[in-house]
């Protein structure tokens, strides 16, 4: 009886050392490097740095997760430049990151179908549910992040772009004859009305308006308040071009399959959380910064639906000539174009021109 008291004692011991030995062999340190062009002002990144990093750590922990991250944060163009970051982490020079899919037009032609479809709706959350949507209901999307070896976690829209001046502009007819910076996609909106684009990034803005580089800038207003653009264009009309699916954080497929499902279904979930507090945080900061600009001395003008209407139909059918291009790419152009908007409309938006009817 002892000698069977005692097998089943060294039993118990060694399946109680092998259970722990494989708990170790499980836990996994994961040294992340995560990337951003843009500072930490920006609250993509804001956010990226203050709530989805240390959200992570809190619910590994909160689950009793062995694994753990050890994060190397490096923004404002550290290591990938703005329009580098897709590539930084498809080579794995970066783990994960934010990938603005503005500046990745050619390579990510149908996340920016936003900017193809001007005068959406300024609703933030509209814009960011309708394209996290389209990321499940068109196949063709969602092939563009794993085309390039990266796993999509929450997306970002901005608020809705206007334009700013070193001039008085209060008509779509003021801007006709001058350089107006348009980033990728967006200078099909100065098409027809007389405008020049010139290409543009946020970190240009400013100092290319100062020296007459070009005569202001297509942007949003929380950048714009951000960038202090009022001290060089103080002339802001609020056109209401719509909110601008922008770009996403993202994650290396090869290193997001080397994680656990546990810490894997803990990033997806962040993710989502952190594309609906960016969503609020930028409707917050929308109304702030407008009357940021306007306690700056700014001059604030609103175009009326009237206007606005006016100015969408001098543009040439910018959706549907896109949707076409793409179709003799072999992508859903017209699919993506319709579905879009589909999504805006179901969602109460009253869209002044119906660009694919």
């Amino acid at each position: 009886m002892k000698t069977i008291q005692r097998l089943l004692t060294i039993t118990v011991i060694a399946a109680m050392m092998f259970v722990a030995a494989m708990s170790t062999a499980a836990a996994k340190t994961h040294k992340l490097t995560v990337v951003a062009g843009h500072p930490p002002i920006f609250l993509w990144v804001t956010l990226t740095r203050d709530f989805f990093i240390p959200e992570v750590d809190k619910r590994l922990e909160a689950a009793g997760s062995p694994d753990k991250i050890i994060w190397n944060q490096a923004y404002g163009g550290t290591i990938a430049k703005i329009g580098g970051a897709l590539e930084a982490i498809e080579s794995g020079v970066a783990d994960m990151g934010f990938v603005g899919t503005i500046f990745e037009a050619p390579k990510m032609p149908l996340h920016n179908v936003t900017y193809m479809t001007p005068f959406g709706s300024g609703d933030i959350f509209k814009v960011a549910n309708t394209m996290y949507e389209l990321q499940t209901k068109i196949p063709a999307i969602s092939k563009e992040w794993a085309r390039y070896n990266q796993i999509f976690l929450g997306g970002t829209a901005l608020d809705s772009y206007g334009i700013l001046t070193n001039f008085p502009a209060k008509t779509v007819d003021d801007i006709k004859g001058h350089k107006i910076a348009a980033p990728g996609p967006s200078a099909n909106w100065l098409k027809g009305t007389g405008g020049v684009p010139v290409a543009g990034n946020l970190t240009t803005y400013y100092n290319s308006i100062k020296t007459g580089v070009y005569d202001g800038t297509l942007t949003f207003m929380t950048a714009a308040a951000a960038l202090k653009l009022y001290e060089v264009a103080p002339h802001i009309m609020i056109v209401d071009f719509g909110a601008q699916f922008a770009g996403g954080l993202t994650i290396n497929k090869d290193v997001f399959d080397s994680m656990s499902s546990q810490t894997q279904k803990i990033f997806k979930e962040v993710g989502l959380e952190w594309q609906e507090k960016l969503a609020q945080a930028q409707a917050d900061r929308q109304a702030k910064s407008i009357a940021l600009m306007k306690s700056k001395g700014a001059t604030i003008t609103y175009l009326s639906n009237a206007e606005r209407s006016r100015w969408a139909n001098m543009l040439p059918n910018v959706p549907n000539n896109w949707a076409k291009s793409m179709e003799k790419k072999g992508l859903p152009g017209s699919e993506t174009v319709k579905a879009f908007l589909d999504g805006l409309r179901s969602r109460g938006v009253e869209l002044p021109r119906n660009w694919d009817r």
